[in-house]
């Protein structure tokens, strides 16, 4: 009896040590995984933009962008842990590659339902007061906790968010860092930090800005492509254009202006008309950045067409008539008394021409906008 009890004394020590080893271990090892990650950069952010973007940007007085703060919404960008399936994370639907869109008419959610409407581009929106394709928010703050909530989207609420987030390394020692520890993590450091690193997210060295600085030549049919860009059409004058630079125009290829663009007579989705009940504004979506077009297919806000040759034929010779029409398209044609744009075959070969200038592929490699998580991971191996 006596050596029995030893025995299992002894298989009870042996299962603690090894229990209390695998403790150790899994702690050394997640101590060494924080390690991996860079070293936190402290101190106020500093924007690098060319002169001609302007300076009317848009972060809120509660909201400074620092360096920590944007390191830390780096990395919640790319976080699985905000969505209710540990899948999904902000850079799910918005991938670097692709200029912060997904390749989706319309996007996956934890529950396998689809997004009402298609990635938007995050390029440039440190200058954007108007998020989403109806504008229903006024910042990047509001605009992120959203989709994280939405059941059909990220669909976790943000408390679960918090307390899953404060039993991650190294999560509250960074919160702690950026906001302070009498805030630490809640539900607005979180949206805050993902704000500050979107501001970061800026395009501006496509081949177009490099032709604007006088650094690059481009083809003959790339100058054509811009010239049909900026202009309107006026056939009494023989001018011909696209009409394009009236909801894209300057520098930053777009104006946050709302249009009814003539996709359809009455349209399934209303657009920013289901916030303002206006039967003028039926139909109107946010004209997006053409910044890094090329790269963002499909096109429009239910992604209907699936290159930019169908977006040329759409503008050339299919625009549809309703009472919430845009005045832009009402009349501007290449043809007297014409009713439609009617674009040449080369014209809008040549306008495609000049779209592919806005390709910024400094923006779709540039390591600061990268998955922090998967560089740690790799460092690991």
């Amino acid at each position: 009896m006596i050596k029995q009890v030893h025995i299992i004394q002894r298989k009870n020590f042996l299962y603690l040590n090894k229990w209390l080893v695998m403790v150790l271990l899994l702690a050394f090892v997640g101590t060494i995984t924080s390690w991996t990650y860079d070293p936190v950069p402290i101190g106020p952010y500093q924007f690098n933009y060319p002169t001609n973007f302007g300076n009317r940007t848009f972060i809120p007085d509660d909201n400074p962008t620092t360096k920590e703060g944007v390191y830390l919404g780096r990395m919640l960008f790319y976080e699985t842990a905000l969505s209710a399936n540990n899948k999904i994370s902000c850079g799910t639907c918005h991938q670097q590659a692709l200029a912060f869109t997904d390749g989706k008419a319309f996007s996956t959610g934890v529950d396998g339902s689809l997004t009402s409407r298609s990635s938007m581009s995050l390029a440039n929106m440190l200058w954007s007061r108007k998020l989403f394709w109806d504008g229903r928010s006024n910042a990047l703050e509001g605009q992120a906790a959203i989709p994280m909530q939405n059941p059909h989207e990220m669909g976790q609420m943000m408390q679960t968010t918090v307390r899953k987030l404060s039993r991650k390394m190294p999560y509250p020692e960074l919160f702690d860092k950026v906001f302070g520890k009498e805030e630490g993590i809640n539900g607005v450091t979180i949206i805050k930090a993902i704000a500050q690193f979107e501001r970061t997210l800026i395009s501006a060295n496509s081949k177009y800005d490099q032709y604007l600085q006088g650094k690059h030549k481009p083809t003959k049919q790339e100058l054509q492509g811009l010239a049909l860009f900026n202009n309107a059409p006026q056939p009494a004058k023989s001018i011909r254009g696209a009409n394009c630079s009236r909801c894209h125009g300057g520098v930053k290829t777009y104006m946050e202006l709302f249009h009814n663009n003539g996709l359809d007579t009455v349209g399934k989705d209303a657009g920013i008309g289901s916030l303002t009940a206006l039967a003028t504004d039926q139909g109107r979506f946010k004209a997006p950045t053409l910044r890094n077009i090329a790269l963002t297919a499909p096109y429009m806000h239910d992604g209907r067409f699936k290159n930019l040759d169908e977006v040329l034929d759409h503008y050339s010779d299919h625009i549809k008539t309703s009472a919430a029409l845009s005045d832009i398209f009402r009349g501007a044609s290449n043809r007297k008394d014409g009713t439609q744009l009617s674009l040449k075959a080369d014209e809008k070969k040549a306008i495609i021409a000049f779209l592919s200038m806005l390709t910024d592929d400094t923006f779709i490699h540039d390591p600061r906008f990268s998955d922090p998580h998967i560089a740690a991971t790799i460092s690991n191996k």
